[in-house]
């Protein structure tokens, strides 16, 4: 009998963690969390003012609700990541979408960080129309008609396109970028500012919290103190990938970093693919790690890693 051998299915399993961090991001259950925080008498409102009649009476004739199709400043307010999905919606990429030459480049901030400016608020009704316009040129176009079907399942072409590319230039910086506004999300509450690459919360204390997106450590901890010097609370490693004959090697990796701030910061925490890998061989890799939490449950905001993380998060910043 021949003794085949296909490939170990490692960017398969990569592509499922920035699949689940996704679905929280620019996909359809980030959608429906943004229009259950937004009024829906004022979603409707903006529907009517800024999408074409003829595609909303096609899209009745099918059963679709326009809002899980059209845009509105309502949703991208409570939501900014949600336009990347109606930018996966129209089927078009990043590098395309955010140009100079199509002026949505000061948007990409919104998809990518969860990041609205406050110059730019006065410009979502502009945006909506035009995106809208197109998007009824897509509903117009689909023959026989546009069913629930492709509006789940177009946006997939161009995101797995997106990760082909994100696995050509490395899986690391993505889910490492996804994990950042994981925190984000549970901190959000309590911003007090925000760059791109950093956010400064308010903890119960009165005291201010940087957590910031750092080349040497992946995440950042670091508590202000008025008169005194900053202390760095907790580093961050992230390490994206889920071969497991190379867990170890990451986690070496991870140990590494870590003792860059080793005697600085009071508390070390590795964010790693687990499942299927002995956690204790992956201690012995980084005995520096205190805190070990399985990357796929942080990117999917679910699960008892993820549960862990949130409050261990909130511990370590007082809120």
């Amino acid at each position: 009998m021949a003794d085949y051998k296909p490939p170990y299915p490692s960017k398969q399993i990569a592509f499922h963690q920035l699949l689940v961090a996704a679905r929280a991001t620019i996909l359809h259950g980030a959608l429906a969390d943004a229009l259950e925080n937004a009024d829906p008498d004022i979603v409707g409102r903006q529907i009517s003012r800024l999408s074409p009649a003829a595609a909303r009476k096609v899209l009745a004739r099918a059963g679709i609700r326009d809002e899980h199709v059209f845009a509105t400043p309502a949703v991208l307010e409570a939501r900014p990541t949600t336009l990347g999905y109606y930018r996966l919606l129209l089927g078009v990429s990043k590098k395309a979408f955010y140009t100079t030459d199509t002026g949505l480049r000061p948007f990409q901030a919104m998809e990518e960080k969860d990041l609205l400016r406050d110059g730019l608020v006065g410009e979502l009704p502009a945006l909506c129309k035009a995106l809208n316009l197109q998007m009824a040129e897509v509903i117009a176009q689909l023959s026989p008609t546009v069913d629930r079907l492709d509006v789940e399942q177009l946006p997939l072409l161009t995101l797995g396109a997106q990760f082909d590319g994100g696995w050509r230039n490395g899986i690391g910086k993505a889910a490492t970028a996804d994990v950042f506004l994981a925190i984000r999300d549970v901190v959000e509450d309590s911003i007090v500012a925000e760059t791109e690459t950093s956010l400064t919360v308010e903890n119960a204390a009165g005291r201010r919290v940087r957590i910031v997106l750092a080349s040497d450590r992946d995440v950042a901890i670091t508590e202000q103190f008025v008169g005194g010097a900053d202390q760095l609370n907790v580093a961050i490693e992230i390490k994206g990938g889920t071969d497991r004959s190379n867990a170890h090697n990451r986690a070496g990796e991870a140990e590494k970093s870590h003792q860059k701030v080793r005697g600085k910061a009071r508390d070390f925490w590795t964010i790693i693919a687990t499942k299927g890998v002995d956690k204790k061989q992956l201690a012995t890799e980084s005995p520096t790690t205190r805190r070990w939490y399985d990357v796929a449950e942080v990117l999917g905001r679910a699960g008892p890693d993820w549960t862990r993380f949130t409050n261990d998060l909130k511990g370590a910043i007082g809120i």
